[in-house]
């Protein structure tokens, strides 16, 4: 398995490019390797099956370009900031070595939002303990700490640190979105009405990122969360 620059682990599949698609699609576009790591199938969704899911969450990843994607079919809504989890976890930011990571808002309204970025950041800082043992295909593998983790924003409106322009991604990251057609918005749907089945929710996904767009001067943006104070050569580097 080839070096990964970008890792984006999320708790659910829609999660990541809900989250930051147009930043994905962006930073593939600038040639960079970057792939999805979906802790799980979301299973405990209303709407649609397990099934349906990995077949969109495929569909969603082929539209932005990625070069990685798979699910570790920990349990939705009941997967821990646990050792068995951790390792689950370890095994992948090891298996593809990332220099950034992108995981979950810190808090949200579905709790295992949160719960999946205590679990990703600690175990990013696990990863780069040489004694914490894991494995690959029967092969050991070598211990990995991301030089980098920050968190996107999802339902609940948090501060954010930095934003990045996706306008020129913008097209991508919605008929990224939209591959989830048991998920979202479909005027022929049998099935029952979600928080994130109404036509308010993409309105509402637009709307922050025309917030987050404007505040940068772009007509679209994505407004990323630091999990650490960052070091920076020049002040010139802030602009």
């Amino acid at each position: 398995m080839e070096k990964l620059d970008l890792l984006v682990i999320a708790a659910h599949p829609d999660d990541a490019e809900l989250g930051c698609g147009g930043m994905i699609a962006r930073t593939v576009q600038e040639g960079k390797r970057v792939g999805i790591v979906d802790l799980t199938q979301g299973e405990l969704g209303t709407r649609g099956t397990p099934e349906l899911r990995i077949q969109e969450a495929t569909e969603a990843g082929n539209i932005l370009g990625i070069h990685a994607r798979e699910n570790l079919g920990l349990r939705d809504g009941r997967f821990e900031n646990s050792e068995q989890d951790q390792i689950a976890v370890i095994r992948s930011i090891r298996k593809y070595r990332p220099d950034i990571v992108i995981t979950n808002a810190p808090e949200d309204r579905h709790p295992d939002h949160g719960r999946a970025a205590r679990l990703v950041a600690d175990s990013c800082f696990y990863s780069g303990l040489r004694k914490i043992l894991t494995d690959y295909n029967g092969l050991d593998q070598e211990a990995w700490k991301p030089k980098a983790l920050f968190h996107f924003v999802q339902s609940q409106t948090l501060p954010i640190d930095f934003v990045i322009d996706i306008s020129a991604q913008w097209q991508v990251k919605i008929k990224s979105i939209k591959a989830y057609k048991s998920q979202f918005f479909d005027p022929q749907s049998k099935e029952p009405e979600t928080y994130i089945s109404s036509p308010d929710f993409l309105r509402m996904v637009e709307a922050r990122a025309i917030e987050h767009g404007h505040a940068v001067g772009k007509s679209y943006g994505e407004g990323f969360i630091r999990s650490r104070v960052m070091g920076i050569n020049s002040l010139f580097d802030l602009y």
